[in-house]
C-alpha cells in the first residue's frame, strides 16, 4: 500500500520535480543528488541536537526533499517576475549562490559576481553560518583581529555627529558591515529596515554568542546602529544620505534597534577604532563652526543672498575706510 503524503510533502515533491526538469538529464541529476546526500549522511545526522531515529532511506529522502525545496524557494524569491518557473535557460545553481542572492535582498548590500570564490576554503556549518560568513568574509580577518584587541568606546547619535561637522555618505560594498570614517565623512552601505531583518540579525547575534571562538562582528554592527539612532531625527538624518531605507513605522524605529542586541554582552567591539576617530574629530572646533554656519546661514536661498550682500557691504565699508584714511594721510 502506497504511503499517503501530506499537502506539505506534495509541495516539496512538486518543487523537486520542477528543479530536476530544468536540467538536461533529470534522472541522472536525481541519482547524483542521492549519491552526494548518502555520502554526507553521517555528518548530516551529527548536525542535529538529538538523535534522528529514521531509517537511512527515509533520512536521505527528507534531506533531498527539504534541500531542493529550499533551493527552489530561494530561486522563486530571487527570480520571480524575471524568469518563468519552467524556463529552459535557467541553470540549476548551488544552494550557496542562491542563499547569498536571497539574503542580499534582506540586507540591501552589494555583492560582486566573484564573491563565491571567497567560500572555496570555508567549512559552512549551516545556513545561518552561511549568511554570517557572506557578511564577514569580504572584510578579511586581519583587520578584525587588530581592531578587536582594544577596549571600545561608544559613538554619538547621527544628529550630534552631523552638528559636529561630520557628513554621512552611502557606499557600495560586498558587506553592510563595511563602515569607514574618512576625512570627516562616515561611509556606510545602505541597509533596508523591514520586519524580516530583526529575526535575521537576532539569530546571527545569538549564533555569535553561542558558537565557540566566533567574533562579535554582527553584534558590533547592531551596537553601532543603536548608538547612531536614538530618535526619529537620527533616522531621518541617515535616511537623507541613503544609508537607511526605512519600511517601518517611524515610531517603531528606535525600539527596533534597541531590541536587536538586547541582553547581550560584547567584550571585543569591532568598530572601536572608527568610534575613536569620530570622537576625536568631534573635538575639533573648525568643523563645528563650519557646520553651524552652514546650517544656520546657508540652509535657505534667501539666507545665502543675504550673506553675499552682507559680505559685499563689509568689503565696501572696508574700502571706504581705507579711502578715507588715505585721504587724511595725503592732506598731511
Amino acid at each position: 500500500m502506497a504511503r499517503k503524503i501530506s499537502k506539505t510533502e506534495k509541495i516539496k515533491f512538486d518543487y523537486l520535480e520542477g528543479l530536476l526538469y530544468r536540467t538536461r538529464d533529470p534522472d541522472t541529476t536525481l541519482m547524483e543528488c542521492i549519491r552526494e546526500i548518502t555520502y554526507y549522511e553521517t555528518k548530516a545526522r551529527g548536525c542535529y541536537a538529538e538523535e534522528i531515529r529514521m531509517s537511512k532511506q527515509a533520512f536521505i529522502e527528507m534531506l533531498l526533499l527539504d534541500g531542493c525545496f529550499i533551493v527552489e524557494l530561494f530561486r522563486k524569491g530571487c527570480w520571480s517576475g524575471s524568469e518563468s518557473l519552467t524556463s529552459d535557460s535557467f541553470e540549476t545553481k548551488s544552494l550557496l549562490q542562491l542563499a547569498l542572492v536571497f539574503f542580499d535582498n534582506i540586507f540591501s548590500s552589494e555583492k560582486s559576481p566573484t564573491q563565491l570564490d571567497l567560500f572555496a576554503n570555508q567549512e559552512i556549518q549551516h545556513i545561518l553560518d552561511l549568511i554570517r560568513t557572506s557578511l564577514v568574509l569580504p572584510l578579511g580577518e586581519q583587520q578584525g583581529q587588530e581592531e578587536s584587541s582594544v577596549s571600545w568606546r561608544t559613538i554619538s547619535s547621527a544628529t550630534s555627529i552631523k552638528e559636529s561637522g561630520i557628513s554621512f555618505r552611502t557606499v557600495r560594498s560586498p558587506s553592510i558591515l563595511d563602515v569607514k570614517f574618512r576625512r570627516g565623512t562616515l561611509e556606510m552601505p545602505s541597509i533596508l529596515v523591514q520586519e524580516t531583518i530583526e529575526p535575521a540579525v537576532r539569530n546571527l547575534i545569538s549564533y555569535e554568542h553561542c558558537y565557540p571562538n566566533c567574533s562579535s562582528r554582527i553584534t558590533s554592527y547592531a551596537i553601532l546602529l543603536d548608538n547612531l539612532i536614538n530618535n526619529e531625527e537620527d533616522m531621518e538624518e541617515l535616511g537623507k544620505s541613503g544609508i537607511l531605507i526605512n519600511w517601518l513605522n517611524p515610531h517603531d524605529n528606535t525600539p527596533f534597534f534597541k531590541m536587536l542586541y538586547h541582553d547581550t554582552f560584547v567584550k571585543e567591539f569591532y568598530y572601536w577604532k572608527l568610534c575613536w576617530e569620530v570622537n576625536e574629530y568631534q573635538q575639533k572646533l573648525w568643523p563645528k563652526w563650519r557646520a553651524f554656519y552652514t546650517h544656520n546661514f546657508f540652509a535657505k536661498p534667501w539666507a545665502i543672498v543675504s550673506q553675499i550682500a552682507a559680505a559685499i557691504l563689509l568689503v565696501l565699508a572696508i574700502l571706504l575706510v581705507l579711502t578715507f584714511l588715505q585721504t587724511i594721510y595725503s592732506m598731511k
